[in-house]
């Protein structure tokens, strides 16, 4: 594979409860859905590594695939890493599924004002949960196209999808388009 388009098959993981990150990082594993997990226990850190600052400041360029993020986190929460990736012109392309034990309407009404594009209730259940992980990540990691940023992102072509550890490999299903 490309080290180009390798280097930003990146999913970022913003949880701070230890176990789900163990369980999420495991189904990903599992099923190898993407080449490098980047973990982060709070909002802040993950704007950290969003923006290359603070620790990740000497980062490589690019951003991840995915954000796979918990709304109640500390020092910044959730939604309000949430509003700030789709408020920014350089961001708000990137996926965002939040990963939530929350049910209550007003949390799920609130993500999707601000642009969340999925919005997943953790189950209780491990297997239910590996389950889950895997059609997150075989949908956002596999069969999404991502626009192009002009950011220096690698793309593939239409219609094929990167498998860690092969050549790009042509998909069975179409990938979804954004609506202009």
């Amino acid at each position: 594979m490309n080290a180009e388009i390798r280097k930003f098959r990146k999913i970022l993981l913003a949880e701070d409860d230890p176990q789900d990150v163990e369980l999420t990082l495991a189904a990903l594993e599992e099923f190898h859905l993407a080449n490098q997990v980047v973990v982060v226990h709070d909002g802040e850190r993950a704007l950290d590594y969003l923006y290359r600052r603070g620790e990740f400041k000497t980062r490589a360029e690019g951003l991840p695939i995915l954000v796979l993020l918990d709304l109640k986190m500390p020092k910044v929460s959730g939604l309000e890493v949430l509003k700030i990736i789709k408020a920014d012109e350089h961001l708000k392309t990137i996926p965002v599924v939040v990963l939530s034990s929350s049910r209550e309407t007003p949390d799920l009404i609130e993500c999707y004002r601000h642009g969340v594009n999925a919005y997943v209730v953790k189950p209780v259940d491990f297997a239910e949960f590996m389950k889950a992980v895997k059609q997150l990540g075989i949908f956002w990691a596999a069969i999404n196209e991502p626009p192009q940023t002009g950011r220096g992102e690698a793309s593939i072509p239409s219609g094929e999808v990167l498998s860690p550890g092969k050549k790009v490999v042509q998909n069975e299903i179409p990938a979804p388009h954004p609506a202009p």
